[in-house]
């Protein structure tokens, strides 16, 4: 896929985040100020930032810290101590610079400047004039693609709706997701019993926390099931709630489980770049089938992200 002009909204906006990142490395980087670089909440900058430059914000600006170092240590050794350079990136002690750096490229700062300056030229190579990485851009231009073309390959649509509010029976789960499935075991273990399921409940998964953000085991989800009725009487290890319904992206696809992320991934970067603005509400997944019963083992399912 070409990437156009029109196209790479969201690439600039990165860009200029990134920007900031490289001219501020020897301040303390804030997450809010980063993100206002990009005209992204916070909590939305740590999604679209790792889907398009394909790691974290944190790693992104260690890295960048001790490759500047590491310039530095190779072509500025006569101007500055060890302690010195530490400090112009960023590091308030020799010691947490030392371990950082040894954790990048495996060698102390003082045994990778004594070391052959040829072994390493290649992280200077790729500096432009005002400090932009042209091969790095050109690496954000292909993930952008690359997230454009999985959506090409295994989306059936996606579309701008008004979704009406549902409401839902759901058991809470707090950790890694691909235990979720002892909650939903919860649910229809009463439902079934009690004539609460039949060909019109939706089956649902609500995230109430980023796993780009949320450490995995503090990862918030719940595992729902539509009713047809506000009031019933549920176990006390079941509740009930509404989700709320309005403006949603919905993106329809049919996928194996193991590509759920990249789904998601890609639908986030395809709505912030056509500019639109993420609702607090959390996003959710309606699944249409049992992918144990698909003859190539997928899921059909929509991706809902509230919007405004």
């Amino acid at each position: 896929m070409e990437m156009h002009q029109k196209d790479n909204t969201i690439v600039i906006k990165i860009n200029n985040a990134i920007r900031y990142i490289e001219n501020n490395i020897h301040k303390k980087l804030v997450l809010k100020e980063i993100a206002k670089q990009a005209y992204l909440s916070p909590y939305h900058f740590h999604r679209i930032f790792t889907a398009i430059v394909g790691e974290t914000l944190h790693n992104f600006i260690i890295r960048k810290k001790i490759e500047k170092a590491a310039r530095l240590l190779l072509h500025k050794s006569n101007e500055f101590t060890i302690t010195e350079i530490g400090e112009i990136v960023g590091f308030n002690s020799l010691t947490s610079f030392s371990r950082a750096f040894k954790k990048f490229y495996g060698l102390a700062p003082k045994t990778f400047r004594q070391n052959t300056p040829s072994r390493f030229s290649k992280i200077c190579k790729t500096e432009s004039k005002n400090g932009i990485v042209n091969t790095e851009l050109q690496q954000y231009i292909y993930n952008f693609n690359t997230h454009l073309n999985f959506i090409e390959m295994n989306a059936k649509k996606i579309e701008v709706k008004t979704v009406e509010t549902i409401t839902v029976a759901y058991v809470s789960h707090i950790g890694n997701p691909e235990k979720l499935e002892q909650s939903f075991d919860i649910l229809l273990k009463w439902a079934y019993p009690n004539d609460l399921f039949n060909e019109k409940t939706k089956v649902i998964t609500v995230y109430h926390d980023s796993p780009k953000i949320t450490a995995i085991n503090k990862l918030r989800m719940s595992a729902c099931i539509s009713l047809s009725e506000d009031k019933i009487t549920v176990p006390k290890d079941i509740n009930t709630t509404k989700i709320i319904g309005g403006r949603h992206v919905v993106a329809r696809y049919e996928i194996s489980p193991h590509q759920f992320e990249n789904a998601w991934e890609a639908t986030f970067v395809w709505l912030f770049d056509k500019g639109f603005k993420v609702k607090d509400n959390p996003p959710f997944e309606i699944y249409h089938n049992d992918f144990r019963a698909h003859p190539e083992q997928k899921v059909l399912v929509d991706l809902h992200i509230p919007v405004e």
